[in-house]
């Protein structure tokens, strides 16, 4: 079978396509029929060698992906062969809160501890699986177990609900899947981005404001305003950095941002002041847990909620569909598949 790994260092040139014997699984055991994947900035971290600079190479990258189980080892029951699944990132966290435990970054596939998804075939775990909700597609399933999940908790976690309005920063996975989630539960959603091309998509998509933080500066002005002076109920936090200040000026009293970004760096400076006076709530997350993953496709397939696949690569176009995510080109969800998947662009 085929797999793609970093070979000889960091660095997106650095993928190559290599040959290994095809797996059979042991008791407790699944083999999945990989057949796409999608890509996170997290893996971009990965390639690079930016998350685990002492990551011992060759190693086969990409935390998400999908497929169809081929054949089950003695005693595995939760799964059979047929069976339309997607990976779980966080696969120790079966449910309740986390601890350090469960979330252990060793355990979680595509990070360096455990193998990524990169391959024809693979052997999994039970608890590295969960059954793709049944109106999606493997390659749309693809995209759930990161942005999907995230998406969904940022909102559950402010108690979105309708009427709410959802401040939503950028047009890349999680972003994209706010917007769907929170539209499905009649909410208003407002979305910044620095493309006013981007910015018409998802105006089409549903978004009720959209702003260009580039030509509007002072944007939390704009959602001040749209909101009649209130503010966001929820905002989901997907920049950090300097941004946070702005969401926070934003933010209405006692609301709450759900904070999982990074583009702008780790580190960030806040006004306490201004914290204390909106009196908000600022729950950092990642992910979530199994259970949280089954709700989630519950209500996908009860919705019948779609990705947003901005484009989809070949197997052998992994390095350039690594370079698209790379240059910020897309809205929604990359993905790639190892039959190239007969699928339009959903832009």
């Amino acid at each position: 079978m085929k797999v793609i790994e970093l070979c000889a260092g960091f660095g997106i040139n650095n993928l190559q396509m290599t040959e290994y014997p095809k797996p059979t699984p042991l008791a407790g055991e699944v083999l999945v029929k990989m057949e796409a994947f999608s890509l996170n900035y997290v893996d971009l971290l990965v390639v690079k060698g930016l998350l685990n600079p002492n990551l011992s190479l060759p190693y086969i990258p990409v935390c998400d992906g999908a497929g169809i189980v081929e054949s089950v080892g003695e005693g595995v029951t939760t799964f059979s062969p047929g069976d339309k699944v997607a990976t779980t990132f966080i696969s120790n966290w079966v449910s309740g809160f986390p601890t350090p435990e469960t979330v252990d970054f060793a355990t979680r596939q595509g990070l360096g501890g455990v193998p990524g998804q990169l391959s024809e075939y693979k052997i999994f775990q039970v608890n590295q699986l969960i059954k793709s909700p049944s109106n999606l597609s493997t390659a749309e399933a693809s995209t759930l177990p990161i942005a999907g999940l995230t998406a969904w908790n940022a909102l559950r976690y402010g108690n979105l609900k309708a009427g709410d309005t959802v401040l939503l920063h950028g047009t890349g996975g999680v972003s994209i899947f706010a917007l769907q989630f929170a539209k499905a539960q009649g909410a208003r959603v407002i979305i910044t981005s620095s493309s006013d091309e981007k910015l018409a998509r998802v105006q089409q998509l549903g978004a009720d404001l959209t702003i260009n933080y580039k030509t509007t500066p002072d944007w939390d002005a704009n959602v001040i305003e749209f909101t009649g002076g209130a503010g966001a109920d929820l905002v989901v936090e997907t920049v950090g950095g300097k941004n946070l200040q702005k969401s926070i000026n934003a933010l209405r009293m006692s609301g709450h941002i759900s904070i999982m970004g990074l583009l702008d760096g780790f580190d960030t400076s806040i006004n306490t002041l201004s914290l204390e006076v909106k009196q908000a709530t600022i729950k950092g997350m990642e992910v979530g847990s199994t259970s949280d993953f089954e709700f989630m496709n519950q209500a996908i397939a009860t919705n019948n909620i779609h990705p947003i696949i901005n484009k989809t690569f070949s197997f052998h176009q992994t390095k350039e569909a690594f370079e698209y995510l790379d240059k910020g080109l897309h809205l929604g969800k990359v993905v790639i598949a190892v039959e190239q998947a007969k699928l339009s662009s959903s832009t």
